[in-house]
């Protein structure tokens, strides 16, 4: 079910547990990526939601939740620290996605006693984004969206779920998505990420050509104990393209925390 929570006066929107919060269940913090919302997490929380608690956000800016986005992570960081802080969620994992996962890595380096754990999800400690991509947002977003599906899906995959992905990237606010896009750009957490000191799951897809797995593989060597999950037949929206696979690696994962 869809929920809300008043943070700093701005209403944020999450999708969690029919019947709320069970005790003694682990805790999923869910974190979309750029121009996304709650629901690009669906696979995850109708299947995984019978072994864990689930919060599957919309950032500020996104799907359901008011405000206008970010364009720092750092920003959005404090956004999710004083939502896990008001639910009192204890130390769930936060599992992120792209944006998502470059919010789930500042979090652990700066907040890192917040949390049980993180699962980057297509991301990097660097995240360059293309002057072409961030100017095109503003001009004329349909042609870079059709680019960003492109280039985020498997050919095998892309019939099956572009049409869905192409329908929420076409939702989002264009002024959100730049900030979004530009947050990802301005991030420099090379060094940071050494600091991590709890356990990490770093998952891409084997086909990833938006963040290639050289980048899920240099923060995996970077983060001490980090393990590393590279998901066959999936490109940046592995989660999507290989259910059961990454269901099973989260899984295994937060289960053995």
């Amino acid at each position: 079910m869809i929920a809300t929570r008043s943070v700093d006066g701005l209403k944020l929107a999450y999708w969690m547990n029919d019947e709320g919060w069970v005790k003694n269940r682990k805790t999923l913090v869910f974190v979309h990526g750029s121009g996304g919302d709650h629901s690009n997490w669906e696979e995850q929380y109708r299947h995984l939601d019978r072994d864990f608690n689930i919060l599957a956000v919309d950032l500020p800016g996104h799907g359901q939740s008011e405000g206008k986005g970010e364009q720092e992570v750092i920003r959005y960081v404090e956004w999710m620290r004083k939502l896990i802080e008001s639910l009192k969620l204890g130390k769930p994992v936060m599992i992120g996605h792209s944006l998502g996962a470059a919010i789930s890595l500042t979090t652990a380096i700066h907040y890192g006693s917040l949390l049980s754990g993180i699962v980057p999800v297509g991301g990097g400690v660097r995240m360059p984004v293309n002057q072409m991509i961030l100017d095109g947002i503003r001009k004329d977003i349909t042609p870079i969206i059709s680019l960003i599906i492109k280039f985020s899906i498997t050919k095998e995959n892309r019939e099956r779920l572009a049409g869905l992905l192409t329908e929420g990237l076409a939702a989002a606010n264009p002024e959100v998505m730049y900030g979004d896009f530009l947050s990802c750009d301005r991030l420099d957490i090379t060094d940071a990420i050494a600091g991590i000191r709890i356990p990490a799951l770093v998952v891409c897809g084997e086909e990833d050509k938006m963040t290639p797995p050289a980048l899920s593989q240099f923060i995996k060597d970077n983060i001490p104990g980090a393990k590393l999950a590279l998901i066959p037949k999936a490109g940046h929206f592995v989660m999507m393209e290989n259910v059961e696979a990454f269901n099973k690696a989260i899984k295994e994962f937060a289960e053995s925390l």
